[in-house]
């Protein structure tokens, strides 16, 4: 019986490149073989229900105007505008007769992990609408196209050549956005050496799989505790234990996807101390257990 609830509970979509599974409001994007972007043309009027997922989500009519809704706003998305979702935000779109767009999907792991990127995580973390009259439209839709002609020619590394679009984009963005990006900075934060980050975070993604603590990357980097933890915090926008959560997080969905290591062996090798912990903390973040999300991955990797 509980397989039949569970069954009912799920709904797939089949594309050309795969398939759309949609659990509740949590949909799973899954992406043909050796990539981690799609791109959906459509003419069609079309309503997808409020859903979230852990790609970044992207909107560019080329026809008439399609409407999302963000949280609790609402967007008109014109022909010569662009709207980006980022991961996890509730949203739905709805798309009338006359109307066309591409929507393009993507992991944002590499670019967001890119290092400076943290100085606009701001724009990172809230929707980006850029109407008619924003400076950075005509660009920033140009990198877009040029992202769905490389993924609609499908060239030798097209993925990667992709995402370097994608880059740009998010380079292009924050450095229309930097300076008032900057504002949020006081006067200390600016004087804050990023090398006291920068080997902390190495020192980090090295150890990640030890029982490293916050007084072992203090200690590590030559600082106090205390003033550590506020520099991180400044420089990086999440807290210490934040950082090792993701990254330890990061590490396991990537041994769950390309691996047939038992779930033990994973929680062990990602740094969790137990199953039991890296159960709930990898539930926590990915809205299923790991058990679940190498089920609903496993037809894709095998």
């Amino acid at each position: 019986m509980e397989n039949n609830v569970h069954a009912e509970a799920m709904s797939r979509s089949r594309f050309p490149d795969g398939f759309r599974i949609l659990k509740g409001k949590q949909e799973y994007v899954t992406y043909i073989e050796h990539s981690s972007l799609r791109v959906w043309y459509s003419e069609t009027p079309w309503q997808y229900e409020s859903h979230c997922h852990s790609a970044v989500e992207i909107i560019v009519p080329v026809k008439g105007e399609v409407i999302y809704t963000v949280s609790e706003a609402t967007y008109r998305v014109q022909s010569n505008e662009v709207l980006i979702v980022p991961p996890n935000w509730v949203h739905s779109l709805i798309m009338h007769e006359g109307s066309a767009r591409y929507l393009l999907l993507f992991e944002p792991d590499n670019i967001f992990g890119m290092r400076d990127m943290q100085l606009v995580e701001g724009m990172l973390k809230t929707p980006i609408y850029l109407t008619g009259q924003s400076e950075s439209q005509d660009a920033i839709r140009s990198l877009l196209m040029q992202v769905v002609s490389c993924y609609e020619r499908k060239e030798f590394l097209w993925n990667s050549l992709c995402y370097s679009y994608l880059l740009q984009m998010y380079a292009r963005l924050g450095q229309f956005n930097m300076t008032r990006e900057l504002r949020r900075y006081d006067a200390k934060s600016q004087r804050i050496d990023p090398e006291i980050v920068d080997s902390a975070r190495l020192y980090i993604d090295q150890n990640y799989m030890r029982d490293i603590t916050l007084s072992d990357v203090s200690e590590f980097t030559g600082f106090s505790r205390c003033y550590f933890s506020r520099v991180f915090k400044q420089q990086l926008g999440q807290s210490f234990s934040e950082y090792l959560r993701n990254k330890r997080i990061s590490m396991a969905e990537d041994l769950l996807i390309h691996s047939r290591q038992p779930i033990q062996d994973i929680a062990m090798s990602a740094g969790f101390g137990s199953v039991a912990t890296f159960n709930r903390v990898f539930r926590d973040a990915k809205n299923c257990t790991p058990s679940r999300y190498r089920e609903i991955y496993g037809d894709f990797f095998k």
